[in-house]
């Protein structure tokens, strides 16, 4: 079987998931994706004492602004979860999450660790996914000209979801020398470098969603280790913190990778290329609106043309009869 036979099975294989779980896929989508924060809403609930001390011994702001500081994230996630799984205020629920991730950032001073700041972009990039997919389109400022989907702000919230989604993979990478390392940094690499510019976009982020899965369950399962050991608490972490990054690449896959990806150009490129390439009467199609002004005062001009014609050349009567009988003459595409 050759690489291109190999890659259409793959394809198939998708797309026929896809009809499967057409239904279900966004919903499974949202829940991995807030799955993070609805875990750490619930930690701070039963960690109260522990989170609070810890934020008045970090910073030394006092008794009642960490207090203040564990309650809003405890509401913020817990709050933000519901409204996101009840479909109600879902862009309100997503700016109160990443306020809630930037928070987090400096209070637990994340934003000097790498690799949990790019944990974080992450899990930003999968709510930019989320927020894209509950926003709709705008209207075009004028009545009956189509707005150009290049220029949606839905488009670039899709492409810079895709783009902080594949940070997470980064961490991932293993600098070894043994093969099955640099095998899997070098699959790893060429798929993330797949969806972040949306090429085989459904494909790939598939695929990741599996890889990443498999990975997940073996690296991150804090269920083997007892509940009093801090790795308990730390592994849970990432594990959810990857689950909500898998929810993040479900939704691409759901949804698509948006207007602004390789994909949705290959199909403008395929159309304007058939388009370009075949040539149909005028009568056998249904032009755009726009297309059919054009030709209707094109028809008209040739009409007044030969008209004139007919007056100083009588001979022309019978080419003025056709043009007459025929009110859209066949044009090219």
């Amino acid at each position: 079987m050759g690489q291109e036979e190999l890659m259409n099975t793959a394809e198939d294989v998708a797309d026929q998931f896809l009809r499967v779980t057409k239904q279900y896929l966004p919903h499974l989508a949202r829940l991995c994706l807030i799955s993070t924060f609805l875990e750490d809403g619930i930690r701070m609930w039963f960690q109260w004492n522990e989170q609070r001390d810890y934020i008045e011994a970090t910073w030394s702001c006092g008794y009642f602004l960490a207090t203040c500081f564990v309650l809003l994230n405890l509401l913020g996630q817990l709050g933000g979860c519901v409204l996101i799984l009840s479909r109600n205020f879902v862009q309100y629920a997503c700016f109160g999450l990443f306020g809630i991730i930037a928070l987090q950032t400096v209070a637990y001073s994340i934003l000097w660790d790498l690799k949990f700041l790019m944990r974080n972009l992450a899990l930003g990039g999968g709510l930019l996914l989320l927020l894209a997919e509950s926003r709709s389109e705008g209207k075009s400022m004028f009545a009956g000209v189509p707005s150009m989907g290049e220029s949606s702000p839905k488009q670039y919230m899709q492409l810079g979801g895709r783009v902080l989604l594949v940070l997470m993979f980064m961490t991932l990478l293993h600098f070894d020398s043994n093969f099955f390392s640099i095998l899997q940094n070098m699959v790893g690499t060429a798929l993330i470098i797949l969806v972040a510019i949306g090429f085989k976009t459904k494909l790939a982020a598939l695929t990741l969603v599996i890889w990443l899965l498999a990975i997940n369950v073996y690296f991150n399962a804090f269920w083997t280790i007892p509940a009093y050991k801090p790795m308990h608490d730390f592994l849970k972490y990432d594990f959810f913190q990857t689950t909500s990054v898998i929810g993040g690449l479900l939704l691409v896959v759901a949804l698509g990778p948006g207007g602004v990806s390789m994909d949705e150009k290959k199909k403008e490129w395929s159309s304007v290329i058939y388009q370009g390439a075949q040539w149909r009467p005028h009568d056998e199609i249904e032009p755009s609106p726009p297309r059919v002004q054009h030709y209707s005062a094109a028809a008209a001009l040739l009409r007044s043309s030969f008209t004139e014609l007919q007056q100083h050349l009588p001979g022309t009567h019978t080419l003025i009869s056709a043009v007459k009988t025929d009110r859209n003459p066949p044009l090219p595409l």
